[in-house]
């Protein structure tokens, strides 16, 4: 067994596949000699996913990112990288090849990527898949913040109650966030105003949560957070950290004086339950958050 371990040690490194693993915060483990390469890392380096996007982009090597703003491209990217089981899709680098990249994520967290070279086919056959890859992203992208919209969050709770049924099945916990007196924001500041605080409200949530987390806009001032293989009580501390994040920030520079606050309703999941009837059940614990005075969050039973 030793020596089958020792000669697949050895043919990962030599591979011309790509080949990388990242643990449940998205800092890289392992990859093997072609990775390392390809995203110029040094054999000692553990970056963080986020660290290397940002600083191959800024020095033009690894993954071509076709964006003007890499911070929204990011929390856009970030709000779909580790959601699923597998996940597969195509990816370019600045040399001129492309990859076919798969990713194998471990209830744990944990994530195999292997990427393989598809450089040779035809580009027009690259296009048509591109084209559709990307309206698939945009299917699943709330087009004001740049993290998952309602379709994607409803088929990831779908897929999370779908788990629940397997022999392996975990806990697992959905909360539903709203920004508080949103309306008001609109009235007093503008639209366009109440639109800068949902994106402020975004891209504040996403860097704190985990990857394996989802997190997206599910309908104007409202937002979901399924939390899998989380107890209540420890979905209870990650909600009351986000409350007291968005409680203590200055999102607009412009208007110092200017704060909002958000409630949330928090819901673990029961054997047999459907993704409507725990979704009431958070539904109801936001409604009465609301009710109780706004600022906090409330657990349903």
């Amino acid at each position: 067994m030793t020596q089958i371990s020792e000669r697949l040690a050895e043919l990962q490194e030599d591979s011309a596949v790509l080949i990388a693993m990242y643990d449940q915060e998205d800092r890289l483990r392992y990859a093997n000699a072609a990775f390392r390469s390809t995203y110029a890392i040094e054999p000692d380096e553990t970056p963080l996913w986020s660290e290397l996007m940002r600083r191959n982009t800024r020095a033009g090597q690894g993954t071509i990112i076709r964006t003007a703003d890499f911070e929204t491209w990011l929390v856009s990217a970030q709000s779909r990288r580790g959601k699923l089981p597998f996940r597969a899709f195509e990816t370019d680098v600045v040399d001129g090849r492309w990859f076919w990249m798969t990713e194998t994520v471990q209830r744990d967290g944990w994530m195999l990527c292997i990427a393989s070279d598809i450089t040779h086919l035809k580009q027009s056959e690259r296009d048509v898949r591109q084209d559709r890859d990307f309206a698939l992203r945009a299917s699943q992208t709330d087009e004001l913040t740049s993290i998952s919209n309602r379709r994607f969050m409803m088929a990831a709770l779908e897929s999370l109650i779908a788990r629940q049924g397997s022999a392996n099945a975990g806990v697992g916990c959905i909360c539903i966030i709203d920004l508080d007196f949103f309306k008001r924001i609109n009235d007093i500041y503008g639209h366009q105003f109440g639109d800068d605080v949902l994106i402020d409200f975004s891209r504040r949530v996403q860097p704190v949560i985990r990857r394996r987390d989802s997190f997206g806009r599910i309908g104007g001032e409202e937002f979901m957070l399924l939390l899998p293989d989380t107890t209540l009580a420890q979905a209870e501390l990650i909600i009351e950290r986000i409350i007291g994040m968005v409680r203590g920030a200055c999102p607009v520079p412009t208007v110092p004086s200017f704060s909002y606050t958000c409630s949330a309703g928090l819901a673990e999941l029961r054997p047999g339950e459907t993704a409507r009837e725990v979704y009431a059940r958070a539904d109801e614990a936001l409604y009465n958050a609301k009710q109780s005075g706004r600022d906090r969050l409330k657990i349903v039973a």
